[in-house]
Protein backbone atom coordinates (compact mmCIF):
# COMPACT_ATOMS: atom_id res chain seq x y z
CA UNK A 1 0.00 0.00 0.00
CA UNK A 2 2.47 2.06 0.65
CA UNK A 3 5.50 3.10 -1.52
CA UNK A 4 8.10 4.47 0.94
CA UNK A 5 10.17 2.69 3.86
CA UNK A 6 7.93 2.55 7.59
CA UNK A 7 10.66 4.61 9.30
CA UNK A 8 10.09 7.48 7.01
CA UNK A 9 6.96 9.74 6.77
CA UNK A 10 6.17 12.26 3.95
CA UNK A 11 6.92 15.84 4.49
CA UNK A 12 4.32 18.19 6.05
CA UNK A 13 2.28 20.32 3.97
CA UNK A 14 3.68 24.39 3.55
CA UNK A 15 1.08 26.68 5.18
CA UNK A 16 -1.49 28.02 2.85
CA UNK A 17 -1.00 31.46 1.71
CA UNK A 18 2.36 31.80 3.17
CA UNK A 19 4.90 33.97 0.68
CA UNK A 20 8.74 33.00 -0.49
CA UNK A 21 10.26 30.10 1.38
CA UNK A 22 8.03 27.11 1.65
CA UNK A 23 10.17 24.85 4.09
CA UNK A 24 8.92 21.17 4.84
CA UNK A 25 10.16 18.55 7.89
CA UNK A 26 11.27 15.48 6.58
CA UNK A 27 11.72 12.52 9.09
CA UNK A 28 14.23 9.69 8.43
CA UNK A 29 14.27 7.08 10.86
CA UNK A 30 14.79 8.73 14.98
CA UNK A 31 15.50 12.43 13.12
CA UNK A 32 13.09 15.61 11.60
CA UNK A 33 14.93 17.62 9.20
CA UNK A 34 13.88 21.26 8.06
CA UNK A 35 14.44 21.66 4.72
CA UNK A 36 13.25 24.31 1.53
CA UNK A 37 12.95 24.32 -2.38
CA UNK A 38 15.25 27.50 -2.22
CA UNK A 39 18.10 24.51 -1.22
CA UNK A 40 18.29 25.61 2.55
CA UNK A 41 17.90 22.81 5.02
CA UNK A 42 18.19 22.56 8.87
CA UNK A 43 19.83 20.32 11.14
CA UNK A 44 19.03 16.81 11.99
CA UNK A 45 16.82 17.35 15.27
CA UNK A 46 15.30 14.30 17.23
CA UNK A 47 12.55 16.99 18.38
CA UNK A 48 9.93 17.07 15.47
CA UNK A 49 8.97 20.54 17.43
CA UNK A 50 12.45 22.07 17.15
CA UNK A 51 12.47 21.21 13.26
CA UNK A 52 9.19 22.80 12.81
CA UNK A 53 10.93 25.96 15.02
CA UNK A 54 13.43 26.02 12.11
CA UNK A 55 11.11 25.81 9.44
CA UNK A 56 9.20 28.77 10.80
CA UNK A 57 12.03 30.61 11.29
CA UNK A 58 13.65 29.82 7.82
CA UNK A 59 9.54 31.37 6.50
CA UNK A 60 10.02 34.01 8.74
CA UNK A 61 13.34 35.05 7.66
CA UNK A 62 13.61 37.89 4.78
Amino acid sequence: MYDQRPDEVPPTAPAPGSAGHEPTTVERGSFCTARCACGWFGPARRSRDRARTDAAEHRAAP
